[in-house]
């Protein structure tokens, strides 16, 4: 490369970087601002991870869709101690009756917010349902992540590292609940962002932030035995009320975050899923693509500087006619 082709290159890098932010800019709860959460909760399980202190069994969060009212409470807590893009709690508050609403369309998590409540109808009855990572038991975004950029942990939480991250986006295809976002913001670094179950906060003996803000008692938190115990219990003592059906407890292979409903779960937006964990219908096809990187890799490597050299050899003999 001579340096006027590194100039213009550098003037598109520079180009793309600015245009890039500054369309950006507009819609900041979209694609965030480098969130730094997942970072953060990584770091701490690295921490945490050379003190081997572990729980006796993974934690898990219990949401009862039949309370749910559609505060969004939750929406604002998630963002408040994640450092997301946030508006006031009134406002949060207040979407649910104004016109046109929030919840006239089904929305999905992104890099600037990681959890939503999204509204569907049972007859005319509404049905408020939160939506967020599922940290599942054999999660698909780590069988994907060629990287180990992504780490199911010992308290339930599915973290993921932006330090490793090489932005295959891989892990966005494989999730089955269309849960990790990429986040825009710098075109340079960009990263995926994912609710962490807070676990910068339940390692601390705390509870989630939209467990604690709930004031619909919509989620319960606790070991993952005891959530499904109250599950069942709670279906059995209320059939008239609940579905026989505990979301999470079997769907790809077991979920941290269990739900229980008065409404099919097929009619609130929930995948339908059999017990099979997703890694098992990727891992051969991925371990054929970790193969075919190691194998492939050296060839590759040669073939680039072949053609480089070639390229380069007939250049300097074009100088020298």
């Amino acid at each position: 490369m001579d340096r006027r082709d590194f100039l213009k290159t550098a003037l598109k890098i520079t180009g793309l970087t600015l245009i890039g932010k500054n369309a950006i800019a507009k819609d900041s709860s979209v694609y965030s601002t480098g969130n730094l959460a997942n970072r953060k909760n990584w770091e701490k399980y690295e921490s945490i991870k050379k003190e081997e202190i572990s729980p006796k069994e993974p934690y898990a969060v219990l949401v009862d869709l039949t309370k749910c009212i559609g505060c969004r409470r939750c929406e604002w807590a998630c963002n408040e101690w994640n450092k997301n893009p946030n508006r006031p709690l009134k406002e949060f508050e207040e979407s649910k009756d104004r016109k046109p609403s929030v919840f006239d369309r089904i929305r999905r998590t992104h890099a600037g917010q990681f959890t939503v409540v999204n509204r569907f109808y049972d007859g005319q009855k509404p049905v408020y349902v939160k939506k967020q990572c599922m940290h599942c038991a054999e999660p698909a975004c780590e069988a994907s992540c060629f990287v180990a950029a992504f780490k199911k942990t010992p308290h339930g939480a599915v973290l993921y590292s932006p330090s490793l991250c090489v932005g295959c986006r891989y892990c966005m295809i494989a999730c089955p609940f269309d849960i990790p976002a990429y986040e825009y913001y710098d075109p340079i670094t960009p990263q995926i962002t994912k609710c962490t179950m807070c676990f910068d906060r339940i390692t601390e003996g705390k509870v989630p932030a939209c467990v604690e803000i709930c004031s619909a008692d919509v989620m319960k938190f606790g070991p993952r035995s005891e959530m499904l115990k109250l599950a069942h219990e709670t279906i059995n003592n209320n059939p008239e009320r609940y579905i026989k059906h505990v979301y999470g407890e079997h769907e790809a292979g077991g979920t941290n975050w269990l739900y229980i409903s008065g409404v099919p779960f097929e009619k609130l937006g929930f995948p339908k899923l059999d017990k099979t964990p997703i890694p098992e219908y990727s891992k051969n096809f991925l371990f054929t693509v970790k193969v075919l990187e190691i194998v492939a890799a050296a060839p590759l490597v040669w073939g680039a500087y072949y053609m480089i050299s070639r390229n380069k050899k007939k250049k300097d003999e074009s100088h020298e006619k």
